[in-house]
């Protein structure tokens, strides 16, 4: 998280920070109304969701004009939130961030703190004695005093948080948060589903099965065989329901932790991350077990297990932790469904081959770089799929061998595969 200095002299070096990065969060308020109470309590809330945010510094704000690096937080931030006080518009550079925040066309979440929405849409109040003084200050330049009418008139308009209708603060802070939260979590999903194929009608399947939101804790087991995308469906599901948890952690390769001696080290990484303690220190899994049991009873996790080979790996990484706080979830990736069974997982979805469209979908994206083939590329994806029997890993491995090569290899490869010389595949 960026920490802006106070003086000067760490100005020009947080300058320099800015252009190198973007942020989740751009907050635009005025400092002397809310900077002490509201936003720094907001911030921290941020903060503690791990939530990149940019709370603008005074010392970025010289000079008649909005600096370069304050532009470049606007633009490089996914939200943008608005905290609308009483002395809001009386402050030129607040008013030069609100014009540019509503510019870039991105998320907006305006925030009345102890003003009327009615007074931002329509400059009256505390707005009308600001914007008289703008126009007596600035009377050679009245463009700029009706662009920022406009932006004020634009940002009134927006459904916002009122905290005169939302209280206590407390409250309001939750709200804002969670707003942001699901707005961030929309934007991340939709990009990073982006070129998985199928993936969204599977994510649909095991949402119903796990229905975020139910009081309940719920297991939930994906089982298949190797390739067929349990894990890519897993880190989907994740990334899709995180925000709506207290604290998520992804313990991927298992399997391969246990195998390297690892498994003690990755419960370790779990558990500090998991209780957002970083010096914590279990050296055995019977010790500390009442404290972390009771800690977690408390706060609703997501956890995924990745790649677990046998029963004794989850009794060890859970040891001691079983009782989870209501809402949690849990998700376990494996290839033995005896894992499942054992461990008591009854809640159990099975991984599906892709199906004849899919699967030629994928080839087409790997081998040739589209989503469509004619021709001999056609015959040629035909062949292929035949032998892959809808196993993702198996399409995306042969596919991207194929990538680039000439008509001669590609044919070639793929009468291998025919023939049964699988050390591609």
């Amino acid at each position: 998280m960026l920490a802006l200095g106070s003086s000067s002299s760490s100005s020009a070096t947080a300058a320099d920070m800015i252009q190198a990065r973007t942020y989740d969060v751009f907050i635009s308020f005025r400092g002397q109304d809310t900077r002490d109470g509201f936003v720094s309590h907001l911030y921290k809330d941020l903060s503690r969701k791990n939530i990149e945010t940019f709370k603008d510094d005074e010392e970025l704000r010289k000079g008649d004009e909005i600096s370069g690096a304050l532009l470049t937080a606007i633009q490089g931030s996914r939200v943008s939130v608005i905290v609308f006080s009483k002395d809001y518009a009386s402050s030129k550079w607040c008013l030069a961030e609100l014009v540019k925040i509503m510019e870039c066309n991105k998320w907006v979440v305006p925030v009345f703190y102890g003003v009327d929405p009615r007074d931002v849409r329509n400059q009256t109040g505390s707005f009308a004695d600001a914007f008289a003084k703008h126009e007596e200050n600035f009377k050679h330049e009245l463009e700029k005093v009706k662009a920022w009418r406009s932006a004020l008139a634009a940002a009134g308009k927006l459904s916002g948080w009122d905290s005169q209708v939302t209280r206590p603060e407390s409250r309001l802070i939750d709200e804002i948060v969670n707003d942001i939260l699901k707005k961030l979590n929309r934007g991340t999903s939709n990009a990073y589903l982006k070129g998985l194929v199928g993936i969204e009608r599977r994510m649909e399947q095991v949402m119903s099965l796990i229905q975020v939101g139910f009081p309940d804790v719920r297991w939930l087991g994906i089982w298949g065989m190797g390739g067929t995308g349990k894990t890519t469906l897993a880190e989907a599901i994740f990334h899709h329901i995180a925000n709506g948890f207290q604290s998520c952690y992804f313990l991927a390769n298992v399997r391969e932790s246990e195998e390297h001696g690892r498994l003690f080290q990755l419960r370790q990484e779990f558990l500090s991350t998991i209780m957002e303690d970083k010096i914590l220190n279990i050296s055995t899994p019977t010790v500390g077990a009442g404290f972390l049991k009771d800690r977690l009873s408390r706060k609703m996790v997501l956890i995924v297990c990745d790649d677990v080979s046998n029963s004794s790996q989850l009794e060890f990484l859970f040891k001691g932790i079983n009782q989870l706080c209501p809402g949690s979830r849990v998700i376990v990736t494996t290839r033995n469904k005896q894992v499942l069974i054992q461990n008591d997982i009854h809640l159990i979805y099975e991984m599906e081959k892709l199906d004849e469209y899919e699967s030629f979908q994928l080839f087409c994206q790997r081998a040739f770089k589209s989503n469509y083939a004619t021709g001999y590329r056609l015959e040629l994806s035909k062949k292929v799929l035949s032998v892959a029997d809808g196993n993702p890993l198996a399409i995306k491995v042969v596919g991207s061998s194929l990538y680039g090569k000439d008509k001669t290899y590609q044919e070639s490869t793929v009468k291998k595969l025919k023939q049964g010389r699988t050390e591609t595949m």
